[in-house]
Order: structure tokens, then sequence, then C-alpha cells
């Protein structure tokens, strides 16, 4: 049988990428994390992501490169075809994704599970601020888009996971790893 895409989306910040490397840890070999292609410079790019130029992204792109693509905040963002392979392993692909790029994700993978991981608006600021990657402009700009997706919903007959980040970051792992395990034993009953 065919690996799930589990798509995790949230405001930055709000701490995907140490989520899933976290649930990927309790989940082992069965997991791949999808390293993710970035129009950002290497100083300010997280662990696991690879900084490229604009032009890099729109060759890599043009010659079919991404198993997914897709814009947001200035930024371009790439998934590599790669996870194709390790979904076709029967692996569980974890990917870093966009909530507004969710859609086109999901017709593209059926087996897609969508995660939704949130975080208290006051600690998501002062984590952003924290970070210290954005101009307080831009951290602002980012809170007012994260308020547009609060209900986000899942979508193509899928069922979204909501996990809360806001505590300690175990409870959120757990909380994901345990409500995957739950999405894949309700899709063997189903």
């Amino acid at each position: 049988m065919p690996g799930r895409l589990i798509y995790i989306m949230g405001p930055s910040g709000a701490g995907k990428d140490a989520v899933l490397r976290g649930v990927a840890q309790r989940m082992g070999a069965q997991a791949f994390i999808a390293s993710r292609v970035i129009t950002r410079p290497p100083s300010s790019t997280e662990d696991g992501a690879m900084p490229v130029s604009s032009t890099e992204f729109e060759i890599m792109e043009a010659a079919g490169l991404f198993a997914l693509s897709w814009r947001a905040n200035e930024l371009a963002y790439g998934i590599l075809r790669h996870i194709d392979i390790m979904l076709a392993r029967g692996r569980d692909v974890f990917v870093n994704g966009s909530r507004a790029y969710l859609p086109h994700a999901a017709l593209r993978y059926p087996r897609l599970v969508p995660v939704l991981l949130t975080v208290e608006p006051a600690l998501l600021r002062d984590r952003l601020l924290s970070r210290g990657r954005e101009t307080r402009v831009q951290i602002e700009a980012r809170l007012a888009r994260n308020n547009r997706f609060e209900k986000l919903s899942g979508t193509a007959g899928t069922r979204l996971l909501h996990i809360d980040n806001s505590g300690a970051l175990e409870n959120a792992i757990h909380a994901l790893h345990a409500g995957l395990l739950a999405a894949q034993g309700e899709a063997k009953c189903g």
C-alpha cells in the first residue's frame, strides 16, 4: 500500500518543523521528512531546507524537479519529486506545506492527511519576534494572514487534524502521532 502525504500547515513560528521531526522520529523507518527548496538566503533558512535564488528555483520548476511548488510571503517553495518514490515504497512523507496550496496538493495526492498546527496569537508573536527573521511590520502581516486561515477545514473528503502547539512541544508531538495512528486505522476500516 502506498504511503500517506502528511501535509503539515500553520503559521510561521508555530513549530511545524520541530513537531514533524518529533513525530517522524517516533514512526522510525515508516516516515520520511521531505526537504523544502526555498528562495530565501541561507542565513535565514530553517533546518532541512535548501536555499536557492529565484532564478535557480524557476529553472528547477521548469525542469519538472518539483512534486509540489507554490508561492507565499514573497518566497517560492518546492518539494522535490523524490517524495513520489518514498510514497510508492509505502513510507509516510512529511511535508511542511502551505495552507493556500492545500487544495492543489490534495488533488495530486489522494492519500494526503492535512494537519493544521496552531499556537496562541500572543505566543506566536513572541516566537516570531525572538526569531529575528522579519520586521515588526512583516510579523503583523503574518499574524493578520493567520487569522484568515483559522477556520481552515479538510479538503477533498479528508479530515483535518488540528494540533495545538501552545504548550510543551512533546504534547503536540504526541497529539499528532496519535491522530495519525487513528487516521491510519480509519483508512484501513473504511
